[in-house]
């Protein structure tokens, strides 16, 4: 399947770093279209990509062929919590800037077999990365029905059903597939034609929250950053919903050592949104090292 990767936000993203020359390190490199665009615009720029997705770090490999020959790509298959210890061995104590887009890939969506959308029927998986061992299959179908609901509510935002919801999980295992998943949540959400977006999607966000511990690895992230970052240097993170955003947001207001340079988070204009949906979603923070 030929996925065609739009980053986003990526002249907004470029526009903070413009002034920049030195390591970037791209957390979460993907199909490696920011770092691309890093590359080609950024002077004596060297990219440092980490992702733990090895089907995206072979595409963003082929993506940035030229680069990785010229020495000015490094790709590496890890999760940015251990970023560090990537960069340490690469001889790296610091880095100039960071980027983050904590988004799920188009290719990641597309792909049936990989779970992640309610739109398309494959397994439960719902793992970023294919070699660890929870899957969404274990949180739907072992997972008791408090936890369900709790991370339903928390990381779902789920406030008014999430217990209807687990129950109906719980009463209805097995649950093999995504198309399975999702009639069992069609007849235990009510009113679900009148909601604005489908009414799996946060449930289907919940459990892959839950499945990538994504909010833990972000925060355990961001406690590094001032020790990641060189003075004057900058970090640039791109989330796509409000769990996702409030931790950088508190994160970088609290941290003495960060100065907020967006006291609102950026959004995609109208031009963007129209040309690439996924988009619509995302929220620009950033903020320099002091």
């Amino acid at each position: 399947m030929n996925v065609v990767h739009v980053p986003v936000l990526v002249e907004e993203v470029l526009e903070f770093f413009k002034h920049i020359e030195g390591v970037f390190l791209d957390c979460t490199v993907g199909l490696g279209g920011h770092a691309e665009a890093i590359l080609s615009r950024i002077p004596n720029s060297v990219v440092v990509g980490l992702d733990v997705d090895e089907e995206a770090l072979d595409l963003a490999n082929k993506r940035l062929e030229r680069f990785v020959f010229a020495g000015r790509a490094k790709l590496f298959k890890s999760s940015y919590v251990d970023a560090a210890k990537v960069l340490k061995e690469l001889g790296f104590d610091r880095v100039d800037a960071i980027l983050m887009d904590l988004g799920v890939s188009s290719m990641q969506l597309e792909r049936a077999e990989r779970g992640f959308s309610f739109n398309r029927d494959g397994p439960l998986d719902m793992r970023m990365d294919k070699q660890q061992t929870l899957t969404a299959y274990d949180v739907v179908n072992s997972w008791d029905e408090e936890n369900l609901s709790r991370i339903i509510f928390e990381y779902g935002e789920e406030k008014r059903y999430a217990r209807r919801i687990a129950r109906f999980i719980v009463r209805n295992r097995p649950i093999h597939t995504t198309k399975q998943l999702v009639e069992v949540l069609a007849r235990a959400i009510p009113n679900k034609h009148s909601r604005n977006r489908h009414f799996a999607t946060k449930v289907f966000q919940a459990i892959r929250i839950a499945v990538n511990s994504e909010l833990e690895n972000l925060k355990r992230f961001l406690a590094q950053v001032p020790e990641l970052l060189r003075p004057g240097g900058r970090i640039a993170i791109v989330s796509f919903h409000s769990l996702e955003d409030r931790i950088v947001k508190e994160f970088f207001r609290n941290e003495p050592r960060l100065k907020q340079l967006t006291k609102k988070p950026i959004r995609p204009n109208e031009s963007e949104i129209s040309s690439n949906p996924r988009a619509r979603s995302a929220k620009l923070r950033v903020a320099e090292r002091v």
